[in-house]
C-alpha cells in the first residue's frame, strides 16, 4: 500500500494567511523534560472548516462524525486552472465518492499568494448538487482571497466539511482511501489536521 502524508510541516514556516493567528512555538525545559508552548490559530497549517467557522449556530468540529473524514477520496487535477476553478474544470469529473479533493497550481508552493486558485460561486453550486460532503484544496483557502465568504457558506451550508492547504504535491490524480482527522476541540470553528491518503498497491504477478 502506498501511502501519501498530504500534511504540511506545522511550524512557523507554514504557509500563512494573512490575518490568520500566526504559528508560535517555544521550548521549554522544565530541568527535567521539555515541553513546548504553542501559539495557534483553529485554521492554522493543513486544516478543516466546521460549518461554525461561517454560520453561526453551526456544526462545531467536534461534532463532525469521524466517518465525513474517513473514507474514499478522489483527488482531481485541477492545476490548468488559472485563479478560478470553473463549473467547467469539474463537470463530468466529479466522483462517486464522499470526497472531492482539488490538486491545483499551488501545490509545492511554500509563502501565500493572493492569487491562488479558488472555487468560484458557481463551481460550489454545482458541488452541493452532488454527494460531497468533504471538499479539500491544497491552496490556502476554498475561496478567493478578495472572497465575501459566499463560497464557504454555499459549501458549508449543506454540510460539506472543507479541508484546506493540504500538500497535494506528489499525489497523482485518481482514487484513494482518506484520513484526515482534527483535534476534538469542544466548540471549536476549525482545527489543525493530519491527513494521509493510502493507495492499494497493483497486485504483483505470479
Amino acid at each position: 500500500m502506498k501511502v501519501y502524508d498530504i500534511t504540511h510541516d506545522l511550524s512557523e514556516e507554514v504557509v500563512f494567511y494573512p490575518g490568520d493567528i500566526r504559528p508560535r512555538f517555544r521550548e521549554v525545559d522544565t530541568g527535567q523534560y521539555r515541553v513546548t508552548e504553542m501559539t495557534l490559530g483553529s485554521h492554522s497549517g493543513t486544516h478543516i472548516d466546521a460549518p461554525s467557522h461561517y454560520l453561526e449556530g453551526g456544526q462545531t468540529v467536534d461534532q463532525i462524525p469521524p466517518t465525513v473524514l474517513i473514507g474514499p477520496a478522489q483527488v482531481l487535477d485541477c492545476t490548468d486552472a488559472a485563479e478560478v476553478i470553473r463549473p467547467g474544470h469539474l463537470a463530468g469529473r466529479l466522483p462517486g465518492t464522499r470526497t472531492l479533493l482539488l490538486k491545483t497550481r499551488f501545490s509545492g508552493r511554500q509563502k501565500f499568494e493572493p492569487d491562488y486558485p479558488a472555487l468560484s460561486i458557481e463551481a460550489a453550486e454545482l458541488i452541493t448538487e452532488t454527494e460531497i460532503t468533504c471538499l479539500g484544496t491544497d491552496a490556502p483557502s476554498i475561496e478567493a482571497f478578495e472572497g465575501d465568504g459566499s463560497v464557504h457558506r454555499r459549501l458549508l451550508g449543506r454540510g460539506i466539511v472543507i479541508l484546506e492547504l493540504l500538500d497535494l504535491a506528489a499525489v497523482p490524480g485518481g482514487e484513494y482511501f482518506m484520513i484526515a482527522l482534527p483535534l476534538r476541540l469542544k466548540g471549536a470553528d476549525g482545527s489543525p489536521v493530519r491527513a494521509i491518503l493510502c493507495k492499494q498497491g497493483a497486485e504483483e504477478k505470479p
